[in-house]
């Protein structure tokens, strides 16, 4: 019979829907748990649950005990973020627990969550973005690939995740649109503009020579490595850093992330309602389209000069 942790685990990707990198990290957290209380180093789920009776493992899991590994986690440096995803893994088990009568009540509902200091979204300017989308473009597929993927990432808001598991047959050329799938296998259709649709008829013709030249013609991924094989999510982050590096207006953290803040945030500033930027970006709530209602300093300040009294010719 299975654990109750591979049970959790298993419930939560079936019957939940959630990713395979989600499932990942609540185990993690769990493991991370365990270990604590064994007082062995963290992410070593072998020694944290082998021979380690059920019941045992359920009596652990307490507020004082809870607590206790919370305080260590913030101790050790780890950000309230990461401590809240542990809190939030641990609360999923353990409510798990309770309605399959393992456990009678949840003892995280007692344990206080770390604050979150708010941050606004980083994003790009728009006129560092239209220079970098109008520069020429470039003949060999490497080069080409990676200005494909950093123009898809702004110009459909795309997750880093399902960019790089974007197959051939997710884009209709006649319809011109993606179909993606996101978070909790929720499928979404985007738009894609004229701009990205001339650039993906280049980059596709440009893949079929690539292809051509491996002697490859079954390859059903929308982007290839340089060894045709699949793009990966690291892969995606380097091509971004690759491409904005050097640049003096991209300085900083440069990441898919930011492309994709900078997606809502153009969106927003050029008039966009917040339910279709949702719907866009695949979000299953309004709650997190809203933290991209905030305005960059140049549109704020044009709004000001436009319409405050003072600020008008003679006021």
């Amino acid at each position: 019979m299975l654990a109750p942790l591979d049970r959790f685990i298993g419930h939560i990707k079936v019957q939940k829907r959630y990713s395979d990198r989600t499932a990942m990290l609540y185990r993690s957290a769990v493991c991370d748990f365990y270990c604590y209380m064994q007082g062995l180093s963290t992410h070593n789920e072998l020694l944290a649950l082998d021979d380690f009776p059920e019941k045992e493992q359920l009596s652990l899991l307490t507020t004082t005990h809870i607590r206790s590994f919370i305080a260590e986690s913030l101790k050790e440096g780890l950000s309230a973020r990461s401590v809240n995803l542990k809190i939030s893994a641990l609360s999923s088990y353990c409510d798990y627990l309770v309605k399959n009568r393992l456990l009678a009540e949840n003892p995280v509902n007692l344990v206080h969550r770390p604050k979150v200091k708010k941050m606004l979204p980083l994003f790009y300017e728009e006129d560092a973005i239209r220079r970098y989308l109008l520069a020429p473009l470039p003949d060999n597929y490497d080069d080409l690939r990676d200005r494909t993927i950093v123009t898809a990432l702004y110009c459909t808001g795309m997750r880093r995740a399902e960019i790089s598991a974007l197959k051939i047959e997710n884009y209709d050329s006649a319809r011109s649109l993606f179909r993606v799938v996101g978070k909790g296998d929720k499928e979404r259709e985007i738009p894609v503009v004229p701009f990205l649709s001339e650039l993906l008829a280049v980059y596709l013709a440009k893949r079929e020579d690539f292809l051509a030249e491996h002697e490859k013609s079954n390859e059903s991924a929308f982007f290839l490595t340089n060894k045709c094989n699949p793009i990966y999510l690291n892969f995606v982050n380097n091509v971004v850093k690759r491409e904005f590096s050097g640049r003096c207006d991209f300085g900083g953290k440069n990441t898919p992330h930011i492309l994709r803040h900078s997606f809502a945030t153009h969106l927003l500033n050029e008039g966009a309602d917040l339910n279709s930027i949702k719907e866009v970006m695949g979000h299953t709530s309004l709650a997190a389209t809203q933290v991209y209602t905030h305005n960059s300093f140049e549109q704020l300040k044009k709004v000001y000069l436009t319409a405050h009294p003072r600020a008008k010719k003679g006021g």
